[in-house]
């Protein structure tokens, strides 16, 4: 019996793998999900919203966009928004790249980034880290062609942590040509403390090339919600609304998006526990004898190397997040589970020793 084949881009693209299972879903520190419930006012609007599953969603997402508007003070033409930010990325890619062309990205960095890159046919080329775990800028703009399309900026770097800074972009941004989309993806932007960590809003605001990915899912705690949104020049965010399947953002996901961003007291209050554990947990692993590079977003990374692999199934019952051969993401949770596991890697550690 013959099957029909896919296409041949699919041969080389592993499956996306999401955060292992762990004993409760406060010990899952795989995800970089935030430990909270959803913000005030976000189930009594998604309920409203539930009750009317039987009707399509908005298809323009009319009430996000005049939200997100409102919210930055640009015009809805300026916004494009899909399941997730990574939905938004694939199509934006999808709308700007095909077979021949080039997109330039960290690595490591987002896992999804090569998968998307490879499903448009386009060449992923690959820009080392530095040593301390941050983008490389020079290096990525010397990666630059005449093929390429897209580079892929993320800071806070998922998942090592630091932030590029703004002088970093400024220089890189008059490096690279103005025809090549460079997106920003600040996916992690709200846990940000460092006054010198560079603005997508800014650097959009000064290079039409520029585009910002935002998401609900980390510090807005919508997760399974799926939503997320891109904010740039009027031409390129229609270009990704296109490439966008209708009626993908569901009613119920934009209703709970707004009333979060409705919530900005709450937010703030939620965001800066995150960060002050955040910082405890880099002082004490320190303390402890680990490596860990500076980090701006909701986790640490532990560059483990060969050891990732021992290293997560010491964590049991904590669940984090391997990267074999390279090292362990670990997310920011409840204080009580940040305990148990900073405990477990020092545990760990001195049983190396």
């Amino acid at each position: 019996m013959s099957i029909p084949r896919a296409r041949k881009a699919l041969d080389g693209i592993p499956a996306y793998r999401a955060g292992k299972p762990a004993l409760t879903e406060a010990h899952k520190l795989s995800s970089n999900e935030n430990p909270y419930a959803p913000l005030p006012g976000v189930m009594e609007r998604a309920g409203i919203e539930l009750a009317r599953i039987n009707r399509y969603p908005d298809a323009g997402m009319t009430v996000l966009h005049e939200a997100l508007s409102e919210r930055f003070g640009l015009p809805t033409d300026h916004f494009a928004a899909g399941t997730g930010s990574v939905a938004v990325l694939f199509a934006l890619l999808s709308a700007h790249l095909e077979a021949g062309d080039e997109i330039v990205h960290a690595w490591r960095s987002f896992e999804a980034y090569p998968i998307a890159a490879d499903l448009t046919g386009a060449t992923s080329v690959r820009v080392p880290l530095r040593p301390d775990a941050t983008h490389d800028l020079e290096a990525m703009a010397a990666a630059v062609t005449d093929r390429t399309k897209v580079v892929l900026v993320c800071t806070p770097n998922n998942p090592t942590g630091p932030v590029v800074t703004a002088a970093e972009l400024s220089a890189f941004l008059a490096a690279v040509p103005g025809h090549v989309l460079v997106v920003v993806d600040e996916a992690y932007v709200e846990f940000v403390r460092d006054p010198e960590a560079a603005s997508g809003l800014a650097a959009l605001a000064e290079h039409d090339n520029v585009v910002v990915l935002r998401t609900f899912s980390k510090a807005y705690g919508l997760a399974g919600l799926r939503i997320g949104y891109a904010i740039a020049h009027p031409e390129i965010a229609a270009s990704i609304r296109k490439a966008t399947p209708p009626f993908a953002v569901t009613d119920l996901s934009q209703a709970a998006a707004v009333a979060s961003l409705e919530a900005q007291e709450a937010l703030d209050e939620r965001v800066e526990l995150i960060v002050q554990e955040r910082v405890a947990v880099v002082e004490t692993l320190r303390k402890q004898g680990w490596d860990v590079p500076d980090t701006e977003a909701n986790f640490v990374w532990l560059p483990l190397g060969e050891d990732a692999m021992d290293f997560a199934l010491a964590c049991d019952p904590v669940s984090v997040r391997p990267f074999l051969g390279e090292g362990v993401r670990v997310s920011i949770g409840m204080p009580e589970v940040n305990a148990q596991l900073v405990a477990l890697a020092g545990q760990w550690l001195e049983a190396r020793a």
